[in-house]
Parts: C-alpha cells; sequence; structure tokens
C-alpha cells in the first residue's frame, strides 16, 4: 500500500466524485479508476459505493479514512522531523489540549520558547485525555495536557499543582444563576450534561451517588463547546470545569463552583523511552524549567 494511493483514496474520499478527483490530483480519471480498484483488490474490501454522480464510502472505506489520515499525518510529520535537522532548530511540535485553567500557563511557555527559537512551529489539536493518549500512543501527538483521572504509567510526566475547578454551568434564565456556589443537592432535579470520557464521567456520578442522588442526565459532552449549546438553549445545566474554552465572554452563561469544592489536576504527559525531535526535547526542557520555577 504506497502513501502515493492513500492520497489518492483520501482525494475522492473528499471530492465523493472520481473525475473532479482526477482533476484535483492531475491525472486521468481511468488512472485514477485503475489505481481505486487495485487498493480494493490488495485489501479483499469494497471501499466505495458508485452512484450515478456521486460516490459514498462503505464502513471498510470510512475506516480507512481514519487510518489513512493518521498516517499520511505521521508521514509528514516524520519527514519534517528529519528534514529539521541540523544547526538550525526548527521544527514543527504537536501538542493535545485539554480545556482547561492551566492551559494559559502553558500558552505562555509556548510564547517564550517561541521568541528563543522563531523556526518552531507548533501543531495544537484539541481532545479529551484517552483521545489524546491514543494520538501519543500513534506517534501523531508529541506532548499531551490532560486530566486526572488518567493512566499515565507508561509516560514521562510532569503533575501540574495548579488546581482546576469543577463546577455548573447555567444558562442566564435559570433560576440557579443567582448562586455563587452551589452544592450537588441544589441542582439534580435539573436536566444536567456530563463530559462523555468515561473516568471522569464515572467520578462525578460517584459525587452524586454519595450523595444518595439520581440526577436526571439528557447529554454528554466530548469537548464543552458542544455542550455549551445545550445550555444556551435552556436545555439543561452542564458540569464541567472553569477553564474550558467557549465559557468566557459568553454572556448568555454563567459558571457557577461546587460547594463543597470539587477539584483536578492537570499532567504533561509525553511517551517513555521514546526518541524525540530536537525541539521537541527542548521544549519538554522548556517546560520543566518553567514549572520548576
Amino acid at each position: 500500500m504506497e502513501l502515493r494511493v492513500l492520497k489518492y483514496f483520501l482525494t475522492v474520499a473528499q471530492e465523493k466524485n472520481i473525475t473532479k478527483a482526477a482533476e484535483f490530483l492531475h491525472i486521468t480519471q481511468p488512472t485514477l479508476s485503475r489505481q481505486l480498484m487495485e487498493l480494493e483488490e490488495e485489501l479483499n474490501v469494497k471501499l466505495f459505493i458508485r452512484g450515478k454522480r456521486n460516490i459514498t464510502l462503505t464502513n471498510n472505506g470510512l475506516f480507512l479514512k481514519e487510518r489513512a489520515e493518521e498516517i499520511l499525518e505521521l508521514s509528514e510529520k516524520t519527514k519534517n522531523d528529519f528534514l529539521n535537522k541540523g544547526n538550525m532548530i526548527k521544527g514543527i511540535i504537536s501538542i493535545g489540549c485539554v480545556e482547561a485553567e492551566c492551559m494559559n500557563d502553558f500558552v505562555n511557555i509556548i510564547k517564550i520558547f517561541q521568541n528563543k527559537y522563531p523556526n518552531v512551529q507548533f501543531d495544537l489539536y484539541n481532545g479529551y485525555g484517552d483521545d489524546i493518549k491514543e494520538r501519543i500512543d500513534k506517534g501523531i501527538v508529541d506532548i499531551g495536557v490532560v486530566l486526572e483521572p488518567i493512566e499515565i504509567s507508561k509516560y514521562d510526566f510532569i503533575k501540574l499543582s495548579q488546581k482546576e475547578i469543577w463546577g455548573l454551568l447555567v444558562n442566564k434564565r435559570n433560576p440557579l444563576v443567582e448562586k455563587e456556589k452551589i452544592s450537588l443537592n441544589e441542582f439534580y432535579s435539573y436536566p444536567i450534561i456530563l463530559p462523555k470520557r468515561g473516568a471522569v464521567q464515572n467520578e462525578i456520578l460517584n459525587w452524586f451517588s454519595e450523595k444518595m442522588i439520581n440526577p436526571e442526565i439528557i447529554a454528554f459532552y466530548n469537548l464543552l463547546s458542544n455542550g455549551i449549546l445545550f445550555v444556551e438553549e435552556d436545555l439543561g445545566c452542564a458540569v464541567c470545569m472553569k477553564g474550558a474554552l467557549g465559557i468566557k465572554n459568553n454572556k448568555n452563561i454563567k459558571f457557577i463552583p461546587f460547594t463543597p469544592e470539587k477539584t483536578t489536576n492537570a499532567v504533561i504527559i509525553w511517551r517513555k523511552n521514546k526518541i524525540l525531535s530536537s525541539c521537541v526535547s527542548l521544549f519538554i526542557d522548556e517546560i520543566k524549567n518553567a514549572y520548576k520555577a
């Protein structure tokens, strides 16, 4: 399976039309069709459903699309790492980030580092902890900023002392908006929206079970920017952290911290015993020095 053919496949998947994809790739339609047929024969699966005007991906096609994107991203990253070796420090550092208050300090570290090494670029990926860990394991992401609870035995890490504060996100029309702090007993009767990540979700549900409370859960969110849409329509209240994106400067919603206080820690992780590019190694040293100080 050649990288060139994977690029052809992804272009067809994006254009949903072989003629348009061939034009974009500057190759003939018969050549592209033959390459796709050979790819299906090599994998022994059907990747496309060919209609009169458009083509759609089969389940196998969707699976290959996800893998092909990862393979090509890793290929490009590896090529850049080798091209950027030498006396001048340059390259791309890929960082997976959760939505948390600690990202403000982390961005300041990036700013200091980029002043020292202006030829280094940063590729930021927003996600949740397990997703970021998976991308680190695959070599797509160099460094992750994740939240506990998380299994980090196979990673080198820095545990941050700064506490991430949990609370409730409510619509400004909600009667709860008058509160400055809120207990679990005061809002469990309202529909609530929880984080999708299993470990975090279980921890939050344990808070309720300790109080013998069975809340009405109406939705789960991956990134809070989606959960905020529910809150803005007053469909429910979202359990989230204060530092999540989309809360600041949003006049339609209010964050209310829990009482008693509920907190968690952020952790910066990277693969243990992995050979890192020079710019990633230098950036990790910058992180260590910043948090040591």
